[in-house]
């Protein structure tokens, strides 16, 4: 006589086409049909937010800083010649490194302690 394990019985599964759709997906789908209505100029209830970065004046930071383009770079994590855009302004930081900037410019002694290590290399 076959014995029957509790919890072993396989669940059946929906024929093609009749897959019931989660709470989730149900969301997604009701966003993106927001979205294309809000994208045709159909009145919804999308809230818009519009953020624009200031202005980032990196050469300032890095003169704060004492530092060469190059020094400037290391420091901060990123290359050499995407320091010369920010400076040229053909480029602009963005990010994590508009921060970085922001608060070199306003704390360059803290910034100075706080990488003190690494800038000594």
């Amino acid at each position: 006589m076959a014995k029957k394990i509790a919890g072993t019985t396989k669940a059946k599964k929906p024929a093609k086409g009749s897959y019931k759709r989660s709470r989730l997906a149900e969301d997604l789908m009701a966003s993106l049909e927001e979205m294309r209505d809000f994208i045709a100029g159909k009145k919804t209830g999308a809230i818009v937010h519009t953020v624009i970065p200031s202005d980032t004046d990196a050469r300032e930071a890095r003169h704060k800083l004492g530092l060469t383009q190059r020094e400037f770079a290391a420091v901060i994590g990123t290359g050499v010649g995407t320091v010369r855009k920010w400076e040229l302004g053909t480029r602009r930081p963005s990010g994590a490194a508009r921060t970085l900037i922001e608060v070199i410019k306003r704390e360059p002694k803290a910034v100075r302690r706080a990488l003190k290590d690494q800038m000594a290399s």
